[in-house]
């Protein structure tokens, strides 16, 4: 698959990428783990369909030590036993979080209220954040139509 444009390419849109890119810097010396991070960044990406960031962050979830059984059941997270309540928590936030427009209000509050058991108030600033970024960017890379698969760890780093 080729990409369809060359949005990075492009002054202005390179300078918003850029911009975007620092937001998520900003998250690595979060309180929210790294693990958790690309957990949610991982699920938010399978469901908008976004190769671009699903190369990215599977292999920078890998290089953070996270195991491959663990990153293959992502998608399935609610019939695995390898995730910890936090994290389904977190998995849940991101689902409802990216699927906005499929439920009324579009994240119930028993999905916030889980998350709040877990995480402090600083985590779910985090998580939030998180949430926000990374569909962010699949938005830019599903419709620019950037494909995945020769992203190595730490490469954007």
């Amino acid at each position: 698959m080729e990409a369809r444009f060359d949005y990075l390419g492009k002054a202005s849109a390179g300078k918003f990428f850029k911009h975007l890119v620092s937001a998520g810097r900003t998250l690595a010396d979060s309180p929210l783990s790294i693990t958790t991070q690309e957990l949610v960044r991982m699920r938010a990406s399978q469901i908008n369909g976004c190769g671009s960031c699903l190369d990215i962050h599977t292999k920078e979830a890998a290089a953070a030590g996270e195991s491959a059984v663990r990153i293959n059941l992502v998608a399935t997270w609610r019939e695995a036993t390898v995730f910890t309540d936090a994290e389904r928590a977190a998995l849940e936030l991101a689902e409802q979080g990216t699927r906005l427009a499929d439920t009324p209000g579009g994240v119930t509050d028993e999905a916030w209220a889980n998350a709040a058991k877990h995480y402090d108030d600083a985590q779910l600033a985090d998580l939030i954040s998180v949430i926000a970024v990374i569909n962010a960017f699949n938005r830019i890379n599903v419709i620019a139509r950037r494909p995945g698969g020769d992203y190595e760890a730490g490469q954007l780093s």
